[in-house]
């Protein structure tokens, strides 16, 4: 692509008497007449390509302040395509790519940002660029290419213009957005922080103090879940304790009653065996029929007793809700 420059075709006044000085002299007043009417139709020429791109640019703004990004991209497109100088191209191009950007064609912007930064590598628009790749880059969810543009847009502006100022304090909010999305949160504070504190007349100030307060919610969020995933372990281990130690007291009081059941055979035996002639055979035996039910009601009584515990430890497990 050719570009015209401004100056390409301006003469000056100098010149101009000059060249009338020379056609007064009489032998080249025709060819000489002749080429000031071709400069001059350029001329009207090139002043007629200016309004068209001026028109375009005014439709293209129009479009865009409208909402319709996707023909106000078309028409900063054309009004590109026929700029006469660098400077309305760059204009025109940044245009395109804030239209792209906003009807989300991502590729067509990057793209465009690329060319807009290899043609006018010194242009203001083309400073703005790293800005808007960190845009992109957010939008696409890759958070560490973001987080570098973003830095390194604020590292290349200076001044403190108020439109400056608001799109610096917007760069440090998208950083703080992207370590906030990769859950950074403490990160992600500072950078909230800093633009309530640097720079309270930013249109970023009220989302930046929303975020520290959702922030802070999350930390006692996360505190209280911290407790009660404690509290939920705690409540499981004495629940275990209880269920084990209701395990220990019924399995003692089978074993109790067990033995009961087999004293209690033990004593009718022997109540048998008394009714024989051959009684005598078990006088030396280990226990006579009061010694049996001595140990019986012994058992017996300690049964109950455990029982009792039993049903002590299972109201307390019951009534302290752990279930």
């Amino acid at each position: 692509m050719a570009f015209i420059t401004e100056n390409k075709y301006n003469i000056s006044m100098k010149t101009q008497q000059k060249a009338f000085i020379f056609i007064n002299k009489g032998a080249f007043r025709p060819l000489i007449a002749g080429v000031m009417l071709f400069i001059a139709g350029i001329c009207a020429a090139q002043e007629t390509s200016q309004a068209v791109y001026l028109r375009r640019f005014q439709n293209g703004t129009q479009l865009y302040n409208s909402s319709r990004w996707n023909e106000a991209a078309a028409e900063f497109r054309r009004a590109q395509e026929i700029s006469n100088n660098i400077s309305d191209w760059s204009q025109a191009l940044y245009w395109v790519i804030l239209s792209e950007l906003a009807f989300s064609d991502y590729g067509s912007a990057i793209r465009d940002m690329d060319e807009l930064e290899r043609t006018a590598p010194v242009s203001s628009f083309t400073r703005d660029m790293a800005y808007h790749r960190g845009r992109v880059y957010f939008n696409q969810g890759y958070f560490d290419d973001a987080l570098l543009y973003f830095r390194r847009y604020i590292d290349s502006v200076q001044g403190d213009y108020p439109e400056t100022a608001d799109r610096i304090a917007a760069a440090y909010f998208w950083m703080g957005e992207c370590l906030f999305s990769m859950m950074q949160y403490d990160d992600a504070l500072r950078f909230y922080t800093w633009v309530i504190d640097k720079y309270p007349d930013s249109p970023k100030k009220d989302i930046s103090t929303y975020r520290v307060d959702l922030i802070k919610q999350k930390k006692i969020e996360a505190e209280l879940l911290a407790l009660l995933q404690w509290s939920h372990e705690e409540s499981l281990r004495t629940s275990e304790d209880y269920q084990r130690r209701i395990r220990s007291y019924e399995q003692a009081l089978n074993n109790y009653q067990r033995r009961i059941a087999e004293l209690s055979l033990g004593a009718g035996q022997a109540a048998d065996i008394q009714q024989t002639d051959d009684y005598s055979m078990y006088q030396d035996n280990a226990f006579s029929q009061n010694s049996w039910q001595s140990l019986y009601d012994r058992l017996l009584e300690r049964a109950k007793q455990l029982n009792k515990e039993l049903d002590v430890l299972i109201n307390e497990y019951i009534n302290g809700g752990l279930k």
